[in-house]
């Protein structure tokens, strides 16, 4: 396994700095943000995009620190309703070709979430009943998710891309295993899982009996840790609408590796991992507001050489 790190984990260094940190860390591999809900603290997208000069710089500086590109990422809403979601597509769009101009086959983003019928914002359904809920579900499914996709991969197809890892997050309508596989059944397994196990654990799932059942359709993989907060989670459940700066009072935090679960469980996810199969990277997305983020980038990275495979397994010989 790899050991890399989306970048906007440090949004406050210049890129030089970024990949000097990178490169001191001992990184093998950078995820850039190129947009939508990334402010892409390292990439200017449409630049890139104009220049083979600032394109072959960019290559360059990466080589020159010993890091490669694992993924370009514009995690963002695409189905949004209205002139706010064809600005995201068009991002997405610009992200697509940047991948192929740079060489990067593998996009990380989530499955975006449309709105029910008339709606002006997004409406993430997450109960069967009452029985308007079924019917907005069928909606978004069959009249938006479905045709977008199935438009969207042709169009990834064209830009070389072999996989669009997909984020599986609240407020989405791709956020587990089970709407994974409804969305692969309907346009093919160009599309798989980014599996972030921070997501899971605040809505109440297992991420090592999840990775068994996604197995060969997780293409990619966020090392982000949660920590359920025992006494707010108790008053008020996981259902969290407080302000992420207002850590205290929240029933969850996002926290820096082994900071949520202990290096035994972080072992027992690898091995997850590697019995479905996985042996590719594991991006660091720092997003602690208790810890400065350069520290909590050192002792994920840490804590992951720790537990991670770092060679592929020998072969097995019979005698």
């Amino acid at each position: 396994m790899k050991i890399g790190m989306l970048t906007d984990s440090l949004p406050d260094l210049s890129f030089e700095a970024m990949l000097e940190a990178a490169a001191g860390l001992g990184l093998d591999c950078l995820e850039f943000g190129c947009g939508n809900w990334s402010s892409a603290p390292h990439i200017r997208l449409d630049a890139m995009l104009d220049s083979e000069a600032a394109r072959r710089e960019f290559r360059a500086k990466l080589a020159d620190h010993g890091l490669a590109i694992s993924a370009l990422n514009c995690s963002g809403n695409p189905l949004f309703p209205g002139a706010e979601g064809a600005r995201q597509h068009d991002v997405t769009l610009k992200t697509f070709r940047l991948a192929r101009l740079l060489g990067v086959d593998r996009i990380v983003m989530m499955s975006g979430l449309p709105g029910g019928p008339g709606d002006a914002n997004p409406n993430w359904i997450v109960t069967e009943w009452p029985p308007e809920c079924r019917a907005i579900l069928r909606f978004q499914w069959d009249e938006c998710v479905i045709p977008y996709w199935r438009s969207l991969v042709k169009v990834a197809r064209d830009n070389g891309i072999r996989r669009i890892c997909l984020e599986l997050h609240g407020h989405q309508a791709v956020y587990s295993p089970h709407t994974l596989r409804r969305l692969r059944d309907a346009v093919g397994d160009m599309v798989g899982a980014n599996y972030d196990p921070s997501h899971p654990l605040w809505m109440g799932a297992d991420p090592l009996a999840a990775i068994r059942a996604l197995g060969d359709a997780i293409y990619y993989v966020h090392a982000k840790d949660t920590r359920i907060e025992p006494i707010p989670a108790g008053i008020d459940g996981v259902l969290e609408t407080r302000p992420a700066g207002e850590a205290a009072s929240r029933s969850w935090n996002y926290v820096t590796l082994g900071f949520g679960h202990g290096e035994e469980w972080w072992r027992q996810f690898c091995a997850a991992l590697r019995m479905a199969g996985y042996d590719d990277v594991l991006s660091i997305e720092h997003e602690d507001a208790l810890i400065d983020p350069l520290d909590g980038v050192r002792k994920s990275v840490e804590l992951l050489r720790n537990v991670t495979y770092r060679t592929a397994p020998s072969a097995l010989s019979v005698s």
